[in-house]
């Protein structure tokens, strides 16, 4: 079952929704890079995404370098994911959006980008810059940070367009604990190059 590890085999990425998200994006690029014509499933977080995926080494979640505990999603699974790849891509603009008021005094936050949100404004946190949105045309907040795409999506008023990020784009492959080679892996070849 070792041969099961590596980027060649999957043709099934996991990663956070809802739609419009900067790793939804990065998912479909990955899949276009690599010639595959694979799926994309979007799931509420990547803990709930492990949780829900084969571990048949065809299925991989997509991650990024500033998702909130990534090293923990990674070190605490280890037995059964690895780093596969990893990719540089811009993100979505990102954007700070309202229904219409200028000034928010509620905003809606996935974790990451929080540092976005104007002084003054009281955070609440979501699992997701889509989340953001959503919770934001539905009136739980006065605004949200969120990505280009999900504020047009929710006819949401940008009130400030920070542009886009270039970010570090992460593949992790699910495979069942015997499949597991640790002298396959990518980050065990990049440490042993480091020695």
């Amino acid at each position: 079952m070792r041969h099961t590890i590596g980027p060649d085999h999957v043709r099934h990425l996991h990663t956070l929704g809802p739609h419009g998200t900067n790793l939804e994006a990065a998912s479909h690029e990955w899949l276009r890079r690599r010639g595959i014509d694979g799926t994309v499933d979007l799931h509420s977080s990547l803990e709930s995404a492990l949780d829900a995926v084969p571990s048949d080494g065809q299925h991989a979640l997509t991650a990024c370098a500033v998702y909130p505990a990534l090293h923990t999603l990674v070190f605490g699974n280890l037995h059964r994911l690895r780093m596969i790849d990893s990719f540089v891509m811009p993100t979505h603009n990102m954007v700070l959006a309202t229904t219409g008021t200028p000034r928010p005094r509620t905003v809606a936050s996935h974790p990451a980008p929080t540092r976005l949100i104007p002084q003054g404004a009281d955070v609440v946190e979501v699992l997701s810059n889509s989340q953001a949105a959503i919770d934001c045309a539905s009136g739980l907040v006065d605004g949200c940070i969120t990505t280009i795409v999900a504020a047009r999506a929710r006819q949401l008023r940008v009130v400030q367009d920070f542009g886009p990020v270039p970010m570090v784009f992460t593949v992790h492959q699910v495979c069942a604990a015997e499949a597991i080679d640790p002298a396959q892996s990518v980050d065990a070849r990049l440490l042993e190059a480091a020695l």
